[in-house]
């Protein structure tokens, strides 16, 4: 009952969530680009001189923290993504599209890979954790039919949407020339986030046995994973 209540208190309507979304993005005033990371080798001028601020301790703990659960959440992700394709690769409807899925999840990981030690930030320490849970997620809910594998798509892609939104309204209040790549980055890969929780729930996530209890410990595990991982 605890999950069951937690999750008709955290919920809100699709077509309320989508709106939320994008009420989010056109205040924050940040244009739709397909953003490929770029390296940090290129030789600045006397313009990009200028815009060099350097990061305050707090900021420098903000962006640490936000990398290291950026980076551990793409590799929950992308462990999920294989275990589902490892039951439901076969499957000529969904097995494509969650192919198509893992694919962006996997550039997603190669990037922040990329992203970690340039801004010198610790990885988490759980990562073989992570992995061996995203895979046994991915794995127990593609046995439980396809219903329910979108239905762990839907649950998961919320809590990283969401998250990603809060980033990104926390670095809006950071001016430097390598806090605005990685907020482009985060804003693409929240994009692509939010499209894969629109094909999960088209893809009849809302008809798995269970939805609500189901969504529900997904949900709120991805959110004890974020707290740990800010930690860890």
């Amino acid at each position: 009952m605890f999950y069951i209540s937690s999750y008709l208190r955290s919920s809100i309507d699709l077509t309320i969530r989508r709106n939320y979304f994008n009420a989010i993005l056109s205040c924050n005033k940040i244009h739709t680009t397909s953003v490929k990371y770029n390296s940090p080798h290129k030789e600045p001028n006397n313009h990009d001189q200028n815009k060099k601020i350097s990061l305050t301790p707090k900021q420098r703990k903000l962006i640490d923290s936000m990398i290291r659960i950026d980076q551990a959440g793409e590799i929950g992700a992308n462990y999920i993504y294989k275990g589902q394709i490892a039951i439901l690769g076969n499957d000529k409807k969904v097995g494509p599209i969650i192919q198509e899925m893992w694919e962006q999840e996997k550039y997603h990981l190669k990037t922040f890979d990329e992203i970690i030690p340039r801004y010198r930030v610790r990885p988490t320490f759980l990562r073989p954790l992570w992995e061996a849970a995203g895979f046994i997620l991915g794995v127990g809910t593609a046995m439980m039919g396809k219903e329910a594998a979108m239905a762990c798509t839907e649950a998961v892609e919320t809590v990283i949407g969401e998250h990603y939104n809060d980033q990104l309204r926390e670095l809006l209040h950071i001016e430097n020339d390598d806090i605005s790549e990685l907020r482009k980055v985060i804003k693409q890969f929240r994009d692509d986030e939010l499209h894969h929780l629109d094909t999960a729930v088209d893809l009849d996530a809302q008809k798995a046995p269970l939805h609500g209890p189901l969504t529900a410990i997904i949900h709120n595990g991805c959110k004890i994973a974020i707290w740990i991982t800010s930690r860890i």
